[in-house]
């Protein structure tokens, strides 16, 4: 492969530009819905692959003609495919790690669900097939739309073409030189999710224990029956009232963690 020519060249590393946006569009909250079709993916991520050749330095560009990027790059099949399996856990990390807000958004409704007594009425999620609570699919819809609303898939894109810029194809390791910081992204969401589901199990814990005084004071009354449709108006009330602050909570978010997942790719360098 060292005696590829420059358009083959070009070719190459557009697919491996491609390859990037690959990773990032399939492990995104936001666009890995089966809802999107996979034409429709594909087109998207080639036109961005196509847009993002002109975002590379000129020097890079350049090198491209030189031995020392045609022996780095292409001097076997085999470093092809390590080179492009590299690009592919970029993009997969970058989609994963700036996803953080719209997981804590859904892994909070499913906390909500469970304390207000809904965990047990489950509905097909149309976006991703699979089962889910009635709350956190109202939180992650939500979230997708404030996601769209703000900007945040201009965001998402614009931090890919700025790890081309930060983590150039020829001129890395192909071996992440530590940790992509997982640990704090586990950390993160939980801290996130749990900040969104402090006022519903504060309201909550208080509607349980005036109905521990009710039923000491009135053995009588079934407080089973009757907190069960207490518990449900209150947590709907509180998610009326709470909503906006979680909007506002995962705003603040946003382009944090976008950043943070730019930070945490550059383990590449």
């Amino acid at each position: 492969m060292k005696g590829l020519e420059i358009p083959a060249q070009f070719l190459m590393v557009y697919c491996l530009i491609h390859l990037r946006f690959v990773g990032m569009m399939f492990t995104f909250p936001l666009f890995f819905t089966s809802a999107t079709p996979i034409p429709f993916r594909f087109l998207f991520i080639t036109l961005l692959a196509v847009a993002s050749m002109g975002t590379m330095t000129d020097a890079a560009f350049t090198a491209l003609g030189t031995s020392a990027v045609s022996v780095v790059l292409f001097e076997s099949w085999l470093t092809v495919f390590f080179m492009a399996m590299r690009e592919l856990f970029i993009g997969m990390a970058i989609g994963l790690l700036a996803g953080l807000p719209l997981v804590a958004l859904q892994v909070s409704g499913e906390l909500i669900s469970m304390a207000m007594g809904f965990s047990m009425a489950s509905v097909m999620d149309p976006l991703t097939q699979r089962q889910s609570s009635i709350v956190g699919q109202l939180q992650f819809l939500i979230g997708l739309w404030f996601y769209f609303r703000w900007n945040g898939h201009l965001l998402l894109v614009q931090a890919v073409v700025e790890s081309l810029k930060l983590i150039p194809l020829a001129k890395t390791s192909w071996i992440p030189a530590g940790d992509m910081a997982m640990g704090d992204w586990f950390a993160g969401a939980f801290n996130l999710a749990i900040r969104i589901v402090v006022p519903y199990y504060c309201a909550l814990l208080l509607a349980d224990v005036g109905l521990g005084f009710l039923a000491r004071t009135v053995p009588q009354m079934n407080v089973f029956v009757l907190g069960l449709p207490i518990k449900i108006a209150l947590g709907l009330f509180v998610l009326a009232v709470a909503l906006p602050m979680t909007v506002e909570v995962v705003y603040r978010q946003l382009e944090r963690w976008i950043e943070f997942a730019l930070r945490s790719s550059m383990v590449w360098l």
